[in-house]
């Protein structure tokens, strides 16, 4: 029997994602890699997140987004998971926000990081 859990995120972009685990000080591994978990079992995963307790959390493709996989009865992170998945995605749409307006042109002009912790972002393009 199975002790993973997979959770589905929003999250499809592999580079915006580790860029967003590096922000939280995350130490993470570039996959495939195996995800361990209760007797032995383990998961493939694109990027994995080694834990002293020796059960691991990843993330893996599911063919449309990427998957927090974890024995979450093993979960040994500073945060809940539910915290945890919040500032990963927070970080991650940061990321994605930048890399798509630099992509299409614009530049962060202004960048407020607020008490609440939501980030206000300004972005500009110069037409000639």
């Amino acid at each position: 029997m199975s002790h993973f859990s997979q959770i589905k995120t929003q999250i499809r972009n592999l580079e915006s994602l580790k860029d967003a685990l590096s922000d939280l000080g995350v130490d993470w591994k570039q996959g495939p890699r195996e995800v361990r978990g209760y007797r032995g079992q383990t998961h493939a995963a694109e990027v994995t997140i080694e834990q002293d307790n020796g059960y691991d959390v990843g993330f893996k493709w599911n063919g449309k987004e990427y998957e927090l996989v974890a024995d979450l009865q093993y979960w040994q992170q500073n945060l809940s998971v539910e915290g945890f998945l919040r500032q990963v995605t927070q970080r991650y749409a940061y990321h994605t926000v930048v890399k798509e307006s630099t992509r299409a042109g614009f530049q962060v002009a202004e960048q407020q990081n607020h008490e609440d912790g939501s980030i206000r972002l300004v972005v500009q393009r110069w037409s000639a």
